[in-house]
């Protein structure tokens, strides 16, 4: 996907061009590119009048952006202890078969990104995954695939 200088400048100008709002700004980038192109950090680098580096250095602090195409699905499965006790490791391995893929990585065609966290704070739904941010509890390997399936019907149904 290309990056737009339109589409960039239309979201730096959003936020005013104000210095304290380039996480704000960055969020937004990701949110239309699925992830923050160099080109477009050296746009807003440009914008804002902040050195490359700056921009650069908030981009790769944060763990939530990220400078490698992601798919338009992320599917995250907590391994925290309650979780990983009730078996997230033989989901996420599933996933990971289902998928082709390991976390932190993405499948080819862009679909899916798969990611794991330490803990979601929802120990009592274990295994949980999260997937485009709504929550799965009770997770077992043997529901991954209807939960792929659902999802990828959506992707399909929005390519009309």
């Amino acid at each position: 996907m290309k990056v737009s200088e339109a589409k960039v400048k239309s979201i730096v100008n959003k936020y005013h061009c104000r210095h304290d709002s380039l996480v704000a700004m960055l969020q937004d980038i990701q949110d239309e590119y699925r992830y923050l192109p160099g080109e477009a950090i050296k746009m807003v680098s440009d914008l804002v009048g902040l050195p490359l580096i700056q921009v650069y250095g908030v981009s790769t602090f944060f763990k939530a952006f990220s400078l490698e195409p992601r798919g338009k699905h992320t599917c995250t499965v907590c391994m925290g202890t309650a979780c990983h006790i009730r078996g997230a490791p033989k989901v996420l391995d599933e996933l990971s078969r289902k998928l082709g893929i390991q976390p932190k990585q993405t499948t080819k065609d862009q679909e899916f990104t798969l990611e794991t966290v330490n803990c979601l704070g929802a120990c009592a739904l274990g295994p949980i995954v999260v997937m485009d941010k709504k929550y799965y509890g009770q997770m077992k390997p043997g529901k991954v695939a209807g939960l792929l399936a659902d999802y990828k019907k959506k992707s399909n149904g929005k390519k009309k």
